[in-house]
């Protein structure tokens, strides 16, 4: 049979979920030339089809389907077996620390629980983020990764996988007359003060949270600056101002004083994972291929 080359299970595992070839390619960074050819090895290893391939579509054989049962749950223990051994090469110890800020939800904590089974050394700590100082836990080496809101555009960070993009929503008191709405325009922005976030958050991070103008360019009216959501909310239910926010943030703090109401005609927020340039660990980069992986 000859000795079978990890590269052409890999791609065959990936070409078993796309049923495409060039789509396979370019999760692999190859081209579909190469896919072929990786394939064909495999099957001459093997000697018999496992993939069946016309002009109109892609699909495994039968035996193909069956080398996938089996092959996938070895695999993932190969795969578990080396990384576990590149992190004990690696020296490290003690746990990740992981930020937040916002809700962590959408399957965020499923994909700590898979980690910490996959890595049982690397036990995880979470820590919630300050609305108002979202990259500063990193800079001062209090969390080794963070899940924050977009844009990020510190040099001393590396922005990893991003996901979670969802429709952005005006928070606004019972008693505001947007409260009756079943929708707003981004203009109408400029009609209530918005609540802002405070120091020592970036500019460019607060005005996007907080845009200072509509999209055509009208000015908003500024309200309050908050440090914590908490704080924002209270200022909303109390009609002292709205507030933008993601929609996971919505549904997880529904209140009896406080509307949630959609807004089209601005981009979608979005979660990012984040860490420092410099501090590249093994479990760093463990932890974004892991979110990669299940939340793309």
């Amino acid at each position: 049979m000859g000795t079978v080359e990890i590269r052409e299970l890999e791609c065959f595992l990936v070409l078993a979920e796309e049923l495409h070839f060039g789509r396979t390619g370019e999760r692999l960074y190859v081209s579909q030339s190469r896919v072929s050819q990786l394939i064909r090895s495999l099957e001459q290893r093997i000697g018999a089809r496992l993939v069946d391939r016309t002009s109109r579509r892609v699909r495994l054989t039968r035996l193909g389907e069956d080398f996938l049962t089996a092959l996938r749950p070895a695999y993932t223990a190969l795969r578990d077996t080396v990384d576990n051994a590149r992190a004990a090469a690696s020296g490290l110890s003690g746990p990740l620390r992981i930020g937040f800020q916002g809700v962590v939800g959408y399957g965020f904590m499923d994909v700590i629980g898979e980690f910490e089974d996959r890595f049982p050394e690397s036990a995880t700590r979470i820590a919630e983020l300050p609305l108002s100082d979202p990259f500063g836990p990193l800079h001062r080496d209090e969390v080794d990764i963070a899940v924050v809101l977009l844009p990020v555009a510190e040099p001393a960070l590396v922005l990893g996988p991003v996901f979670s993009r969802q429709p952005q929503y005006l928070a606004v008191s019972r008693r505001h007359p947007f409260a009756d709405r079943t929708g707003l325009d981004a203009e109408d922005l400029a009609t209530a003060p918005l609540v802002g976030i405070a120091a020592p958050a970036p500019d460019y991070w607060r005005e996007a949270q907080a845009p200072t103008r509509t999209p055509s360019g009208t000015p908003i009216p500024q309200g309050p600056e908050v440090s914590t959501l908490q704080e924002g909310l209270s200022l909303v239910a109390a009609n002292r101002g709205v507030m933008l926010l993601c929609h996971p943030t919505t549904e997880h703090h529904q209140r009896r004083d406080v509307a949630y109401v959609s807004v089209t005609g601005l981009p979608d927020s979005a979660l990012g994972l984040v860490w420092r340039g410099g501090r590249e660990t093994a479990w760093v980069r463990a932890f974004a291929d892991a979110v990669a992986d299940a939340l793309d």
